[in-house]
């Protein structure tokens, strides 16, 4: 196989790669350890959006608590090795706005069945990704 090269993304296309998946996997701590959650997601004015429900664990340890939190997706092909990951670290917050909420609640779909009332935005702080590309000859 192969060789591969690691490219570092600038925070710019790393969050236009993260914009153009529909699925992450946010990071938080319960309980004193990591806990990770796969979510579907948008990306709003840099902003990463996501949906719960209060009686979810996202729903009680990260949305009232402006929790530092992680979400990373990625687009990797396993047999050409290939593909990128993107990791921002930020504050989760509940959007209170009932306009802003019911406007990103029409944008963004759950996946899963149930009500998914709540609507938390993570502010990035942090922003890092790697592509791998073919080595350089």
């Amino acid at each position: 196989m192969t060789a591969r090269d690691l490219k570092e993304l600038s925070p710019a296309d790393a969050l236009r790669l993260l914009a153009g998946t529909p699925l992450g996997r946010i990071v938080f701590t319960r309980h004193a350890l990591p806990a990770v959650r796969p979510v579907n997601h948008i990306v709003v004015d840099g902003h990463i959006v996501i949906r719960s429900n209060p009686g979810t664990v996202i729903g009680a340890e990260v949305a009232p608590a402006g929790a530092v939190v992680a979400f990373e997706a990625d687009e990797l092909d396993v047999a050409e090795r290939l593909g990128w990951s993107v990791i921002v670290t930020g504050v989760a917050r509940l959007v209170e706005d009932p306009e802003e909420a019911a406007s990103y609640r029409e944008l963004l779909t759950p996946w899963v069945a149930g009500e998914m009332d709540q609507v938390i935005r993570i502010r990035p702080e942090m922003v890092t990704g790697f592509e791998l590309v073919p080595a350089a000859p």
